[in-house]
């Protein structure tokens, strides 16, 4: 099971939030290369950006921040937050991601994140963020009426690189993942799926590799110093 540590980027800072909301933050470093490479050097193959202004405003304005980290590390890099056109997915790609994670312009144009995923086979995920199984959009900002299972499903025979399915009464609250979701989640579709939220313990990566999931997002836990990427890593190859 793959492992993605987690780098929430909002004013150019490192920071996470605590079940999306903007005004619950805590800021854990003020260079998001640096933090890259800290996380590269105890082993991470691959890493996970958010672009929390993005999300919220569809527009970034931490361009020069992600660049910097792609500057800085050889690995891997995936980034979601605010890709709602085929520029943004472009210029992303051509800054030198490995692949983009949309979620609002899926569920709001459906017919564009068809064709976005034909033109470019193997890049896109598709972000399904949900608070209690609704699909969330806007930077979590807005709950929809769409269940989270229906909008996988709904592009399932596409060639998508993954799910990346976050619960987002789980994020940032240290409380575990939820397990009947992303069970849920991964019986639902032929995708590999990456869950996200509340993975706290060595434990609870060690159960999400016995529900084959394909891989987990961490962050607050890492941060915090409450799971450290050797243990996770160890447990995902175990």
């Amino acid at each position: 099971m793959q492992i993605w540590p987690a780098i929430d980027i909002r004013g150019k800072k490192c920071v996470r939030l605590r079940q999306g909301d903007y005004s619950r933050e805590t800021v854990f470093s003020h260079d998001p290369a640096e933090t890259a490479a800290r996380w590269v050097d105890e082993g991470a193959t691959r890493l996970h950006l958010v672009d929390l202004d993005g999300a919220r405003d569809g527009r970034s304005t931490n361009r020069e921040a992600i660049r910097g980290i792609l500057r800085r590390v050889d690995v891997p890099c995936e980034l979601g937050g605010g890709i709602r056109d085929d520029a943004s997915i472009d210029a992303w790609l051509n800054d030198g991601l490995a692949r983009l994670v949309i979620g609002t312009q899926a569920v709001k144009c459906p017919t564009w994140y068809r064709e976005a995923c034909l033109r470019n086979p193997g890049k896109l995920a598709l972000g399904i963020d949900a608070r209690n199984g609704q699909v969330a959009v806007e930077g979590w900002q807005e709950t929809s009426d769409v269940k989270a299972t229906d909008l996988a499903q709904q592009f399932s025979d596409e060639p998508l690189a993954a799910i990346i399915y976050t619960d987002i009464s789980r994020d940032g609250m240290l409380q575990g993942p939820n397990l009947n979701a992303m069970d849920s989640m991964k019986r639902a579709v032929d995708l590999p799926v990456i869950a996200s939220g509340g993975i706290t313990t060595v434990e609870d990566v060690r159960r999400l590799t016995e529900l084959r999931l394909d891989g987990c997002v961490i962050g607050r836990s890492l941060y915090e110093g409450k799971l450290t990427l050797r243990d996770a890593l160890d447990a995902a190859r175990n």
